[in-house]
């Protein structure tokens, strides 16, 4: 049944004596058969609609509605390009009983259920297209002639006592250095550049194809805002690449300034790019500018990608999430600019990061090389090696209007510091939300392995001891893993063991060449630790709560525990690592312990009391895997215990700020590792130790004069450290 077509409504409406819709309807209510509408779209183009249209557009109608000729033309040149969608089905015996329907006529019933299905197709095709794509001057004109732009103008003229045309100059200016061109043309040019650089760089990607399929669903409800990890440069391409390929816009994507050079910025740009300072302070007019330019994307109904950790995690774990954005957009929200904004958290994981030299570089105390025209130049020897496999993983997507449903007044109605604090739950709860759908892979878990033996010198069976320990683990948390460690994780763990002894970062230490590697000792090379660290981290979230179990029941030193003595520790815990990990802000710490203490008993490694209550023993082989889970927090004391000896020897008025300080602090934990009084390498990590300075200034250390709370934590670092020896 034809919805829109031409000369259906002069048949539906003179000539036919009964309108299919309305036909449909009465058979409805005299069957007790459920009927339901299929909505069908069929697509000649996967490009938006244009605010022109062009000339062959009125010939042979746009890309949208194709006329018969532009229809056979790309049907036998294109075929590829065609293709159709179906859209969720309407049930019509719920239709006609909804109270704007029930009791109503046939002919009303069936125009209501016409425009029903028009708003549904039009709602599917702009989440394919996505909005009709106007000229740069179009948007620029509609943003800085509106009302509130105009009002705000004014005043910042007013206040600076500046002339009106010089404010309106420089509002123009700023949209200029922010704006993205976005140019479908160029973007389809883009995903087959895209698709050869994956196809000569990796060796394929694993997509979470359930999950795109729920995020296009969702997409009809109103913007998505696509939240990826930024582990990488090349992140935004993988996206936008995935998301094309799978009948969906290309979503506008937030980038730092540093990224708009030439020729990368223009190119960035028309792939849908705009532009944002790293800090607002001080430029009033300059976010004004920017918030109204998001609010003129939301109100157009584009997709935004936005990274919330506000840069790439040089560490392999999560950053903490930066809100400055995610407060614009619900500003915007507020303000009407679209019915409902849809996150979508995101993973893209690697089995090896294109950028690990650079990280590493900056991670002891590097300069951040500046991007530049050079590094173009450079990137072309990424493309003589293989990077693995790359995966894609969506979480379900979280409505705006859902979780505001939770509280008792609207967004227009909350005072500030309620906006505010929505704004710090939805940013952890996002963050949270990828954690849960990171892929662990064979290279994340080696590293762990490795790095986490109690040995310095290992061999193959004492790594699979570990990794068989960490694989159960995972497996009763439900954790995604890849499916090579699925269907076979012998030999994919194999072959990533062996990757790491070609690059050098572990070595035989036999130096007889005929000694067989996989009954050879082996070893970590210390200048190979931080590297296996960034790639511990990327499977770390799952073992955090694990971790800090352990750590807290080995912290009492004893083979039995009551659980209910361990939680005030373990919230201890929590507050200490509150800069390293993002914990789930709706569990309580209770839930969490119970939940590790059922996973221990699982595995042996504790077992209930035959007689008191909530009493628990370890066994032989259990103080062995709970020191194995501990152990992924040892870096962090060892980091922090560097940095609390920095402010022991240091006067408050010698306290330096900024690189100075880490520095110095970097100086010190070099010397304490020549000294041994730290052990590992990979703790003298600068972000480590920006982390650790966060911790001890809000808790009132910054100085050597605060005596009484450094001893507090040198005491617990070390009773924490000595625990898991």
């Amino acid at each position: 049944m034809p919805l829109v077509e031409k000369g259906e409504f002069y048949r539906r409406f003179i000539k036919a004596k009964t309108d299919p819709a309305g036909f449909l309807v009465k058979l409805q209510t005299k069957t007790r058969r459920q009927i339901y509408l299929v909505p069908l779209l069929m697509f000649f183009s996967k490009q938006p609609a244009s605010s022109v249209p062009r000339l062959r557009d009125i010939i042979l109608g746009t890309e949208q509605r194709p006329g018969i000729i532009r229809r056979l033309l790309t049907l036998f040149r294109h075929p590829g390009k065609v293709f159709v969608e179906v859209s969720p089905p309407l049930n019509l015996s719920h239709f006609v009983q909804r109270p704007e329907c029930y009791g109503r006529s046939t002919e009303y019933q069936a125009l209501v259920l016409r425009h029903q299905l028009l708003k549904q197709h039009n709602r599917h095709r702009q989440s394919i297209t996505g909005p009709v794509i106007k000229s740069h001057e179009e948007i620029k004109e509609s943003i800085l002639a509106n009302e509130r732009m105009r009002s705000i103008m004014t005043h910042y003229a007013k206040n600076r006592k500046m002339p009106l045309h010089k404010v309106r100059k420089k509002a123009d200016d700023y949209l200029d250095e922010i704006a993205a061109k976005y140019n479908f043309f160029f973007i389809r040019i883009m995903s087959g550049l895209v698709g050869w650089l994956l196809n000569t760089m990796f060796d394929g990607t694993v997509l979470d194809k359930q999950g795109i399929q729920q995020v296009k669903a969702m997409s009809q409800k109103g913007p998505l805002i696509l939240i990826p990890c930024h582990k990488s440069h090349i992140d935004y391409l993988i996206l936008s690449y995935v998301l094309y390929n799978n009948n969906m816009p290309c979503p506008h994507i937030a980038a730092g300034k540093n990224l708009s050079f030439w020729p990368l910025g223009p190119i960035f740009r028309a792939g849908g790019a705009f532009f944002l300072r790293r800090s607002f302070r001080g430029a009033i007019l300059y976010s004004k500018v920017f918030a109204e330019y998001i609010h003129k994307l939301l109100e157009e109904g584009f997709n935004i990608e936005m990274f919330i950790e506000g840069g790439r995690s040089r560490t392999g774990k999560l950053l903490m999430p930066k809100l400055g954005l995610l407060s614009i957009l619900l500003n915007a929200f507020k303000q009407g600019a679209c019915e409902d904004l849809i996150f979508v958290p995101v993973f893209i994981g690697y089995d090896q990061v294109l950028e690990e030299d650079a990280y590493m570089h900056e991670i002891e105390g590097g300069k951040k090389e500046p991007e530049n025209f050079l590094q173009v130049l450079r990137a072309r020897k990424f493309l003589k090696k293989r990077y693995g496999k790359i995966y894609i993983n969506f979480h379900q997507p979280i409505s705006l209007r859902q979780v505001l449903e939770n509280f008792d007044s609207t967004l227009d109605q909350m005072p500030q510091k309620e906006v505010n604090a929505l704004c710090r739950n939805l940013g952890w709860r996002i963050i949270n939300s990828i954690d849960r759908v990171t892929v662990v892979t064979p290279y994340s878990l080696a590293a762990a392995a490795i790095l986490n033996c109690p040995q310095r010198h290992f061999s193959y069976d004492d790594l699979f001891g570990i990794i068989d320990t960490y694989l159960n683990y995972l497996m009763s948390q439900k954790a995604r893993l890849t499916d090579t460690l699925t269907l076979d994780p012998q030999h994919s763990l194999e072959q990533a063991l062996e990757a790491y002894l070609q690059r050098k970062l572990i070595e035989p230490i036999s130096s007889e060449k005929k000694t067989e590697i996989r009954k050879a000792l082996l070893t970590a090379r210390p200048s190979g630790r931080t590297l296996l660290e960034y790639y511990k981290n990327n499977c770390i979230a799952y073992f955090v709560p694990a971790a800090l179990t352990a750590q807290v029941i080995l912290a009492r030193n004893a083979f039995q525990f009551v659980s209910s003595d361990l939680m005030e520790e373990f919230a201890f815990l929590q507050e200490f690592f509150k800069y390293e990990f993002a914990f789930d802000v709706d569990r309580e710490p209770e839930y969490y312990l119970r939940k590790i203490i059922k996973s221990f008993i699982d595995d042996a490694i504790i077992m209930p009391h035959q007689t008191l209550p909530d009493t628990y023993n370890i066994t032989a082989d259990g103080l062995r895997k709970l020191k194995l889970y501990a152990r992924f927090l040892k870096t962090y004391y060892e980091s922090y215990w560097i940095t609390l000896q920095y402010f022991k020897q240091t006067k408050r008025q010698n306290i330096d700020n900024g690189k100075d300080r880490l520095k110095k602090i970097r100086t010190l934990g070099k010397a304490m590792l020549k000294n041994q009084q730290v052990e590992l390498t990979e703790s003298l990590s600068e972000i480590n130790f920006t982390n650790a300075i966060s911790l001890f200034t809000t808790h009132k250390i910054k100085g050597s004069e605060d005596k009484e709370q450094i001893e507090e934590y040198e005491r617990q670092i070390q009773r924490f450290i000595q625990a898991i020896r």
